[in-house]
Formats: structure tokens, C-alpha cells, sequence
């Protein structure tokens, strides 16, 4: 993966909610590009925050994979 790819998904990492921001440096620590959360990253802070926190079941089927990646942080 080029560094620009990475770099532009570190930035849309940053959130406005600090929990979901320390989740998700976390899982950017282990894994520095996943296509997947790239796309589930384009769900509103407090929508993404009840799904990783698991409060929230309401997602699209093919973000499973990267649900349970993300709570498993």
C-alpha cells in the first residue's frame, strides 16, 4: 500500500468521539491499511460508535468482517 493511501486512512481515523479514537488507533497499529474500514469509516461518529461498542446490530451485512475486527480491539 503506498503511503498516501495509509496516510489519507490514519486521517479518517480521527473522530470526535475519544473512545472511537482510541479504538481505532489501536486497530491501525495491527492493521496500517484494510480496504474494509475505509469504506465503513464513512458512517457518522456516534452511528459507528454503538456498532463497535456493540449497542448497535444496525450495519450492513458485508461490514461484518471489520465489526467483529474492530470490537475485538
Amino acid at each position: 500500500m503506498d503511503t498516501l493511501r495509509q496516510n489519507r486512512l490514519k486521517w479518517k481515523c480521527r473522530r470526535g468521539l475519544l473512545e472511537l479514537d482510541l479504538v481505532l488507533e489501536k486497530y491501525m497499529e495491527k492493521n496500517p491499511y484494510d480496504a474494509e474500514l475505509d469504506e465503513f469509516l464513512e458512517l457518522q461518529d456516534n452511528d459507528l460508535w454503538e456498532i463497535v461498542s456493540g449497542r448497535s446490530d444496525r450495519y450492513d451485512a458485508r461490514h461484518g468482517g471489520i465489526v467483529a475486527r474492530l470490537r475485538a480491539v
